[in-house]
């Protein structure tokens, strides 16, 4: 529980800190967002951007403060390391790799001043490799690769678990930056999904003969890390926003999430947690489907959020209703995780 704290609390001091030097910095070099004309956030422009980068920084630091160890086993003290466990080596690839990948795409377009980042070849081309490295390891380290809901299903995967993973990894990070569209949109209903990852793999940790997964305080010390990370951001990236996390930071977040997904064995929970991301990601290919199959478009504009301010509602008032809708889906996540343990002769 210390690990977890001093973790989280490393993270959110981290990025409080760091995030104002950052503003400054982008903000010297020309590092700003360009804004679509479809919406009209024109005030928007110019506000810098790659914020995800102090996040990624911010979670390695507060994942390495809960490693500390200030005493011996004869109970000296003497500042050392607890070993590092590979299920977070295995987070850190999915976070840091998918982050790599949306700095690179932000930098195109920095670079190009215009909306537009990398080739989809080149974005599939790096999610390809990070989820074939995170494949490797896991099967490696002897990961289940059953599908998976609150647990195992049965189901093994296979061969397949490598496309699995994949699948996973781009799905979840493409659904992160689809929603980061609106100031704190993204940091908020993420902070609320690394929340529930916290409480599960830590009742993973005090239940193992239940659960049977390994390394669950190593996956929790992390994700209080994305915990703090997110909050931290939140505060400089809330409306008004004075920094934007970029792909850099929406596709490092989903990237974690989906992770966290594999190693818990919640694949298919992930889907309910975030819940508010499935919206936001359906949105779009209904928009699509319905405007190339019937010349029609359901919304005004998608995603989501974006229909809602066409219609009028204030940019405040869209994102703390959707925070709403994402803390609701959490909360369901939750449950059902609770309910399988109860129902299935966890307390007996």
């Amino acid at each position: 529980m210390i690990a977890m704290l001093l973790s989280a609390s490393v993270a959110f001091s981290v990025t409080i800190l760091l995030t104002p030097v950052a503003i400054r910095f982008f903000r010297a070099q020309g590092v700003g967002q360009f804004i679509q004309d479809e919406v009209d956030h024109s005030h928007k422009q110019g506000t810098p951007t790659m914020g995800g980068l102090v996040m990624i920084l911010a979670v390695i630091l507060g994942w390495l403060a809960g490693h500390l160890d200030a005493r011996t086993p004869e109970g000296d003290i003497s500042l050392n390391f607890k070993p590092f466990l590979t299920p977070g080596l295995l987070v850190l690839l999915a976070f840091v790799g998918m982050g790599l990948i949306g700095f690179l795409d932000d930098l195109a377009k920095v670079t190009r001043a215009r909306n537009l980042g990398l080739k989809k070849r080149w974005k599939f081309a790096g999610q390809l490799v990070i989820a074939g490295l995170f494949a490797w390891g896991a099967i490696g380290y002897s990961a289940s690769t059953e599908l998976a809901f609150t647990r195992p299903l049965g189901v093994d995967l296979g061969w397949f678990y490598a496309v699995w993973v994949l699948v996973m990894l781009t799905a979840a990070s493409n659904a992160v930056n689809i929603t980061d569209g609106l100031d704190g949109l993204a940091s908020g209903s993420a902070a609320l999904v690394f929340g529930a990852f916290v409480i599960i793999s830590f009742w993973q940790f005090r239940h193992p003969e239940f659960y049977a997964v390994v390394g669950t305080l190593e996956i929790a010390v992390l994700s209080a890390a994305l915990v703090g990370a997110t909050l931290g951001f939140l505060w400089w990236n809330a409306a008004p926003a004075k920094i934007i996390m970029g792909d850099t930071g929406s596709q490092a977040l989903g990237g974690a999430m989906a992770a966290l997904g594999l190693l818990t064995n919640t694949h298919l929970l992930l889907v309910v947690l975030g819940g508010l991301y499935v919206l936001e990601t359906a949105s779009v290919i209904l928009q699509v489907i319905s405007f190339r199959g019937f010349h029609r478009r359901i919304f005004r504009m998608a995603p989501l959020h974006h229909h809602f301010e066409l219609k009028g509602w204030p940019e405040t008032t869209v994102i703390v209703r959707f925070w709403i809708l994402a803390a609701l889906f959490v909360a369901l996540g939750l449950g059902l995780f609770y309910g399988d343990f109860i129902t299935s002769g966890g307390i007996g």
